[in-house]
């Protein structure tokens, strides 16, 4: 017979089974049985568990942390503090002895970026009339090392032969004031030629041999300087697009485009100040050799490099160019003089009014105040480098703010 499924329990069977679930540990959601509360009559609680490892067979080995569980860690005190801060202080000072040492090689290397981001408008120039771009660099070094060439051949002979035409002329100047008969009673009287060839031969002989040994060291120091220049501008000149494709990848995703936009932008304003400003010291060479020649002046090529030369600096150049050729040419005569004199400052007036404004219009984009400025910053900076530096470096801060930090503000 089966047993009636809605047979009714007894009273002492639902007790009995109330005090087996009441005895029973509990469970949780998860099916885990809880820890049952801590005994109220003094007895001790369950004793915390020790982390520990199961071996394969699922038995228990020893402790994870065979020394226990590990303390709190130890507190920044103040001599911990005052440690880091003097190493902290201790490495800015060592980067600022290293970046001060080796100042002069950053400024080769920002001069060599520079002039390569400035040529590089004239070699995609030669791109564009279907060259590769190996060919066209080419072109555009030879270019380069064909005007160093020419300004050292106009330059050097008329200072090496005026320098031999003065030291031949030393004797002849010598026996002048010897023939001077006040010359001659002051030497009887008071012994003049023996404390003059004395004070040439101790004195003034080591200070020249020493002079010219200076010389020749800056001399060489120069030449060295300037062949790393054209290797560094030929290296960054043939790399140019692969350093910005690998700066860009440093950039988020999100925005390459636009700072791809910007660079480029920035680029092209750096190129078209190099090559407008070369364009300007062009004319005024031109010009300048021109006046020179009509005008009768010796060595008229090498002065007009000259004010080729000084042109580049901003400001100032022009006329510290045309202070030297006039200085040069009141030695020759003073009407050649007086008249380079007022050559120089009209020809001023023009390039400042007319040929500056058309040639630089569309190269950098900045007001002529933050101009003067930044040629002045730039100059107490670093000198002759820095004015040539600072303004396109001032126009590509212009485009920052105006293309990013304007907007922001606006949104803001």
């Amino acid at each position: 017979m089966t047993a009636n499924v809605d047979e009714p329990v007894s009273p002492d069977q639902g007790t009995q089974e109330e005090e087996r679930q009441a005895a029973a540990p509990r469970q949780d959601t998860a099916g885990e049985p809880k820890q049952s509360a801590p005994r109220q009559d003094g007895e001790e609680g369950p004793k915390e568990a020790v982390p520990s490892r199961q071996d394969a067979a699922g038995g228990l080995v020893e402790s994870a942390l065979p020394y226990g569980m590990p303390g709190k860690p130890l507190a920044r005190g103040p001599f911990l503090f005052g440690l880091v801060g003097g190493l902290g202080v201790l490495t800015a000072i060592a980067i600022g002895h290293l970046i001060t040492n080796s100042l002069s090689v950053i400024i080769l290397i920002v001069v060599a970026m520079f002039l390569a981001a400035g040529l590089n408008p004239a070699v995609e120039a030669l791109q564009r009339r279907r060259m590769k771009r190996r060919t066209s660099i080419s072109l555009v070094f030879a270019g380069v090392i064909v005007m160093f060439v020419l300004f050292g051949l106009a330059i050097v002979p008329p200072v090496s032969k005026e320098s031999a035409d003065f030291i031949a002329a030393v004797p002849g100047y010598f026996d002048q004031l010897m023939a001077n008969p006040t010359l001659r009673q002051l030497d009887a009287d008071y012994q003049l030629l023996p404390k003059l060839a004395s004070f040439v031969t101790e004195t003034l002989a080591p200070s020249l041999a020493g002079g010219l040994v200076g010389a020749g060291l800056v001399v060489l120091d120069g030449v060295f300087t300037g062949v790393t220049l054209l290797v560094l501008m030929l290296y960054f000149l043939g790399s140019l697009h692969s350093i910005k494709e690998y700066l860009l990848k440093l950039v988020p995703a999100s925005r390459q485009t636009r700072t791809a936009a910007i660079t480029e932008e920035i680029l092209d304003g750096i190129g078209g100040y190099v090559a407008g400003n070369v364009l300007i010291s062009v004319i005024a060479g031109v010009l300048s050799w021109a006046f020179l020649t009509v005008a009768g002046a010796r060595y008229a090529l090498a002065l007009a490099l000259v004010i080729a030369l000084t042109d580049l600096i901003p400001l100032v150049g022009a006329t510290i160019g045309a202070v030297l050729v006039s200085g040069v040419a009141f030695l020759q005569s003073v009407p050649l003089g007086i008249a380079c004199a007022i050559f120089f400052l009209v020809y001023q007036q023009v390039e400042n009014y007319l040929i500056y404004p058309r040639v630089m219009k569309r190269s950098v984009d900045v007001a002529p105040a933050v101009t003067v400025i930044a040629a002045l910053f730039g100059g107490a900076l670093l000198g002759i480098v820095g004015a040539l530096l600072a303004i396109p470096v001032a126009a590509a801060i212009a485009l920052i703010i105006r293309e990013v930090v304007l907007p922001r503000q606006a949104r803001s």
